[in-house]
């Protein structure tokens, strides 16, 4: 794609996703209009006069947050994907490859049981075990000086996976406790219920700056994604590049992961969906598939509290429910002879 046609294609995208917070944020139960929304954002913002009581705790506390960190971690599991189904030249690689999703589950488990709850909170805890499954991966692919290799880092993953989601399991049995464990099962499954600025101010600033960081080494994944020998023929270090991109792209998991539980086939599916749009150059796709990642999920959220009103159903069963057909789809598409 030129790069004529990158400025408005993401101009396009951006306004997509503009158009859809504020449609997202006058969907549900209470009748809300895009201009109260607006008035009270413009009222918190002092450059209006906000809105009505109810209006404003409709708007602020419950809808907004929500819309908001649908889309950061739409964004940023998106971004992840499309980052280590390059470097680890895996069609089939998600944010999950890395075992983040079942260290986090393991976390938070710890903290639904009452193992340390006083201390720790749920978000801490989830992150904590992200990071301990990670680092188990590392140990596992980089022991004794051995390359970082992308075949490696999958086994390890799957290793380290199975062992904490077992650790889990026996956690959930042994607290016998059918309250935590249907809060335990929902959280698991993803949710983005109870969302707050809080929430927010943990994921926005880790999605600012990976998404810096993956966009510095866009060029860098163009070559990888070919191969390492490739990518080293042009100049690239690839140990160096890989390792910047795993841990940044396993921090960005873990935080996102911490604040909404595993959510599935956003990683999977919008890296791939994304570049029969906008090709595979790394710099176009990587803010087009975070743009189109956000949008996806607030949608999928939308739907997800909206659609069995008022039961609320988690949002990775909704992503499950409409990213397996959707994937199967572009999964024919691309096996469609050119």
């Amino acid at each position: 794609m030129t790069t004529a046609r990158r400025g408005p294609l993401l101009f396009g995208l951006a306004l997509l996703l503009l158009i859809t917070v504020t449609l997202a944020v006058t969907i549900g139960p209470s009748d809300v209009g895009a201009r109260a929304a607006y008035d009270v954002v413009a009222g918190h913002l002092g450059i209006g006069s906000g809105s009505s009581p109810t209006t404003d705790a409709i708007v602020w506390e419950i809808r907004l947050p929500r819309v908001l960190l649908a889309g950061a971690v739409g964004a940023g599991l998106a971004l992840v994907g499309t980052v280590l189904q390059a470097t680890m030249r895996n069609p089939l690689a998600d944010p999950y490859l890395l075992g983040i999703s079942a260290g986090a589950s393991f976390g938070a488990v710890i903290v639904f049981v009452g193992i340390g709850g006083a201390a720790l909170g749920l978000t801490t805890g989830a992150f904590g075990g992200a990071m301990v499954a990670f680092a188990g991966v590392v140990a596992l692919a980089a022991g004794r000086g051995a390359r970082l290799d992308p075949a490696r880092i999958v086994l390890a993953g799957v290793a380290v996976a199975s062992l904490f989601d077992a650790a889990t399991s026996l956690l959930i049995i042994a607290a016998a406790d059918p309250d935590a464990t249907r809060g335990i099962l929902y959280w698991l499954l993803g949710s983005l219920a109870g969302a707050t600025w809080s929430d927010l101010a943990i994921a926005v600033p880790l999605l600012a700056v990976g998404l810096g960081v993956m966009l510095a080494q866009a060029r860098a994944l163009n070559a990888m994604a070919i191969g390492d020998d490739a990518a080293a023929a042009v100049g690239v270090d690839v140990a160096r590049t890989r390792w910047l991109l795993l841990v940044t792209s396993a921090l960005l998991t873990g935080a996102l992961v911490a604040v909404s539980g595993a959510i599935g086939f956003v990683g999977l599916l919008l890296p791939h969906a994304t570049r029969l749009l906008v090709g595979r150059d790394h710099r176009l796709l990587l803010p087009a598939t975070a743009l189109a990642g956000a949008t996806f999920l607030i949608w999928v959220d939308t739907f997800a509290r909206t659609a069995f009103d008022p039961q609320e159903i988690p949002v990775g069963v909704a992503t499950a429910l409409i990213g397996a057909p959707a994937f199967a789809y572009v999964l024919v598409r691309r096996m469609e002879p050119r």
